[in-house]
């Protein structure tokens, strides 16, 4: 991995995170590693509320893992670091958001990355599959988010076939929020995450937790350890200044002013 593999941003309190290792900005373990250390480092920051991520190029958003460093022997089950593979797809108390801008091909491990991120923004060109089947592997991330994402058949031919979407059938099924021009990817991307920079941090937090950890609860359980401030986001929430800055700003009719605390 090189120094400029992975290039990153900041601006205010949005993180800007490009994978940049062409031709196809595929991850090996070292790219992964150097990833987990931007988002946990990003996650601990507060002064950070918002994160993009997105591929170097016009080509490819990500092919995923690295076949190439996986033919000359790099295990398919090594250390991939903090985060695991990519990053995010493991990284333990992860409650900030993410904005996946997709800026070309988004196959394999990097459509898992994809599927980890709170928004999927897509380029007009963009295009998605899981072609592990034809490689010998399993795609596993997807195994276990795509059937929970969008229609179960939908998800089984994708992981059975490898058969490509593009991104309007992405935004058909409900895994694409929005299709852009290529030329406005970028720049679309920053206005989502300028926007919810400008909201409640706290907030996001209890959200990103709450769905998380909810996931695989019963609905009157999980309804209840949120109302029981059970869940720490939704605890710090309830105890802040925030909270209160919110009910203030919307009795005294202006705008709040969010301090994360």
């Amino acid at each position: 991995m090189s120094a400029d593999d992975v290039k990153i941003r900041t601006e205010g309190g949005i993180l800007e995170v490009i994978v940049d290792r062409p031709k196809a900005n595929a991850i090996d373990r070292a790219t992964s590693r150097r990833m987990g250390e931007v988002f946990s480092e990003f996650r601990d920051d507060p002064k950070l509320r918002v994160a993009i991520i997105s591929g170097g190029g016009e080509k490819f958003f990500s092919a995923g893992w690295d076949l190439k460093a996986a033919a000359s022997g790099e295990a398919v089950d090594g250390d991939y670091g903090v985060g695991g593979f990519g990053g995010i797809q493991e990284l333990e108390n992860f409650n900030k958001p993410v904005i996946c801008a997709v800026n070309g091909i988004c196959c394999g491990g990097g459509f898992e990355i994809a599927l980890c991120t709170d928004i999927i923004i897509a380029a007009d060109h963009a295009t998605f599959a899981l072609p592990e089947i034809r490689s010998g592997t399993v795609a596993d991330a997807a195994s276990v988010k795509l059937p929970k994402r969008i229609p179960y058949h939908i998800a089984m031919e994708m992981l059975l076939t490898g058969r490509w979407l593009d991104a309007a059938e992405g935004h058909r099924w409900g895994f694409v929020n929005e299709i852009v021009p290529a030329a406005n990817l970028m720049q679309r991307a920053w206005e989502v995450a300028r926007l919810i920079e400008s909201g409640p941090p706290l907030v996001y937090a209890a959200i990103k937790e709450v769905v998380r950890e909810a996931e695989n609860m019963q609905f009157l359980s999980a309804l209840r350890k949120i109302t029981g401030r059970k869940f720490g986001t939704v605890d710090t929430l309830y105890s802040s200044e925030d909270q209160l800055e919110g009910a203030r700003a919307f009795s005294e009719k202006r705008d709040p002013v969010w301090k994360g605390k």
